[in-house]
């Protein structure tokens, strides 16, 4: 069975942030009675028109009234923002009040403001998410932990805190980048693909984090695939719908700096030939072929879906997600699992 995931939006902060809750809690509601037993939330800081909630007591409270075969992602959480020995404890507290459901998805980072807010230098940040993500993992799994790094020193001191999950929660490394993909190789436990990211270039990120993966002994297992999804009556109708609804917060990406959303000009003009590679839309059927396309084509595991955009309400969002619910998501769910591949002869 392919596991079926959402991912959160954010809202326009004119909506009240009890209202947000609210409407949050509704849609995971509607998401597991669609089906989807994997809830992710993004992450921003003084995000202006936009908000996020924060996703570690979000999640935490979130997974008191979610089932308990429904996992809770970070997707993604700025890593380089923190120090490791806090994102460490929050994390393995996260794991604990989840009762081993969290996955940890990790990035570096995009927009050099939210660095300046922080006072962390923009131009670090690959760098400093490399030894968090070495880091975590000491704090995680050692008694003891002596580390002697570029940002953090850390002589003999003992974790008082650590997670449910053994060794630790899975680690997802996102990136836009082949850079990225080979982060999420060396450090990580899956690669989430992006929603932007074509057939040749998921072919290509890929490879990269199955090469890091066999330099560890690691078996290349089923990945996260992130896809924009829209279904309607028939793909022309689903096609308008999806502008309607999306197209604000792809200019939003591409101003922000987002360069896998598009150029800002392009989209602006010709917005649904920009996004006809990536994004799923159609009927029924036609988002039904186009998904088991890609998770037959490559190991997909979970498969995350985004049927949510700032310009919808909670009602809309739960219509769309009931609509995924009744062909989309069991279509997917009945594909079989994919199985690792065996770790290179001379690797392991």
């Amino acid at each position: 069975m392919v596991a079926v995931g959402m991912l959160l939006s954010d809202v326009p902060s004119s909506v009240p942030p009890a209202q947000q809750f609210d409407d949050v809690r509704r849609i995971v509601a509607a998401a597991q009675q669609a089906g989807m037993t994997y809830i992710a939330i993004g992450q921003h800081f003084l995000y202006g028109d936009l908000r996020w909630l924060q996703p570690v007591p979000l999640l935490a409270r979130l997974a008191a009234e979610c089932d308990r075969e429904t996992r809770l992602a970070t997707q993604i959480m700025i890593a380089p923002l923190y120090h490791p020995v806090l994102l460490a404890e929050e994390l393995a507290t996260l794991d604990v009040v989840t009762e081993g459901r969290l996955v940890f998805g990790a990035g570096i980072g995009y927009r050099p403001e939210e660095f300046e807010y922080l006072g962390v230098p923009f131009k670090e940040r690959a760098a400093r998410t490399d030894e968090i993500l070495e880091l975590l993992v000491k704090l995680w799994t050692q008694d003891e932990v002596t580390h002697h790094g570029r940002f953090w020193q850390l002589e003999g001191v003992k974790p008082h805190l650590k997670p449910v999950q053994s060794p630790h929660p899975p680690i997802w490394v996102g990136a836009q980048s082949v850079a990225g993909a080979r982060r999420a190789g060396r450090f990580g436990d899956g690669f989430p693909v992006t929603p932007e990211a074509t057939y040749e270039e998921i072919e290509e990120r890929f490879a990269a984090v199955r090469e890091g993966f066999a330099a560890r002994g690691k078996p290349f297992g089923p990945q996260p695939v992130r896809r924009n999804v829209l279904v309607a009556g028939s793909r022309d109708e689903a096609l308008v719908e999806y502008a309607r609804v999306s197209k604000g917060k792809y200019l939003s990406y591409a101003s922000k700096g987002m360069k896998y959303a598009g150029d800002a000009e392009t989209l602006d003009r010709d917005f649904l030939t920009t996004v006809a590679q990536h994004a799923v839309v159609g009927s029924d059927a036609e988002v039904v072929a186009q998904l088991t396309d890609l998770c037959t084509r490559f190991p997909v595991d979970p498969l995350l879906l985004r049927p949510q955009w700032p310009s919808m309400s909670a009602d809309d969002t739960i219509a769309a997600i009931e609509r995924l619910g009744r062909e989309v998501v069991p279509a997917i769910r009945a594909l079989p699992t994919p199985q690792p591949e065996p770790v290179p002869a001379g690797m392991a």
